[in-house]
């Protein structure tokens, strides 16, 4: 008599395992924002300068980078995944934010990524570095977003607003490289390596977007200069709830003749708004400090003595 027992030769419909459906996603993405990961060399004279990589995000073969890595060079060739070695231009540089804009005669057909909006990222969230680091040609690594919102200070001294970190594995040649989302669309671009474990990157917001179109339209990004040095400083709670705010930009230092020093800004004043917007730390005044800003009388509001007082200040451009 024959068993009624399933046969173990027939087909049966195993559920997904989580691992499987990740490393999809992870395979994916990296399918779709690998072919626009480029090596880019800066070289200068007989010997490379910098290396790193770099992200075409334009048909006409435009590619953003860290300004670090094409720094001082007088020539950049870029290196795509083919192996197709070609020359490139920089178009447009701000070692404030660390990017650069490079322009590459690129074979038709090249593919370039798509950009995406890291003000939609969580904390958690999965992102896949693709770059080339330690000379090891696109690479892919996967991890989550670590937190959001972290400065990093550039090679000018200037701090980088809302740096996004992840614990995707980074290494030197890796600036420069994308950080893309689950949906394979570029949000970040990987400047640095910050220890083990550890990795940060540009944020693509619409604030980056704008200094990549200021880049490609004069090769640069003009910001707004007060001459002033200070750091956040949380206010006593009489005067936090008074003015409606926990903390205010305590001025440290003020460039003799500069437009902070003839609006009549002082050390030890903290600075409490500027044309009515807060600011409570360093960044929000730097946010301020745009294009727009130059030459223009802005109204300061400040804290001196425990009473408020308001100036005005003239900001000038900020030279490199």
């Amino acid at each position: 008599m024959k068993s009624s027992a399933p046969s173990h030769s027939q087909d049966r419909v195993e559920p997904e395992a989580p691992l499987d459906a990740y490393s999809r996603i992870v395979a994916q993405v990296a399918d779709d924002v690998g072919p626009a990961v480029v090596r880019v060399e800066g070289i200068d004279g007989s010997r490379r300068a910098g290396i790193g990589s770099g992200v075409i995000i334009a048909a006409d073969g435009l590619v953003v980078t860290n300004s670090h890595v094409v720094n001082g060079a007088r020539r950049v060739r870029v290196a795509l995944v083919d192996g197709e070695i070609t020359r490139a231009d920089v178009i447009g540089d701000d070692p404030d934010t660390d990017l650069a804009l490079l322009r590459s005669d690129l074979p038709a057909g090249t593919g370039r990524a798509a950009l995406g909006d890291s003000s939609t990222l969580r904390r958690g969230h999965l992102v896949v570095a693709i770059g080339n680091p330690l000379g090891f040609e696109s690479t892919v690594t996967a991890g989550v977003v670590s937190a959001l919102g972290r400065s990093l200070r550039s090679r000018n001294g200037r701090l980088i607003d809302d740096v996004i970190q992840t614990d995707a594995a980074l290494n030197p040649g890796n600036s420069g490289g994308a950080l893309a989302d689950g949906r394979g669309l570029v949000i970040g671009i990987n400047t640095a390596v910050a220890g083990i474990g550890l990795g940060l990157a540009v944020p693509i917001d619409d604030a980056t977007l704008r200094i990549v179109s200021a880049l490609m339209r004069e090769g640069r990004y003009r910001r707004a200069y007060l001459g002033i040095a200070g750091g956040p400083q949380p206010l006593a709670p009489r005067l936090a709830h008074q003015l409606n705010r926990p903390s205010a930009v305590q001025v440290l230092e003020v460039v003799k003749g500069s437009p902070a020093a003839r609006g009549g800004i002082r050390p030890g004043d903290r600075l409490l708004d500027v044309d009515g917007t807060n600011v409570a730390g360093v960044a929000d005044l730097q946010r301020l400090m745009n294009a727009e800003a130059i030459g223009r009388r802005l109204r300061v509001r400040i804290l001196r003595d425990g009473a408020p007082l308001e100036v005005a200040v003239t900001p000038v451009e900020l030279a490199h």
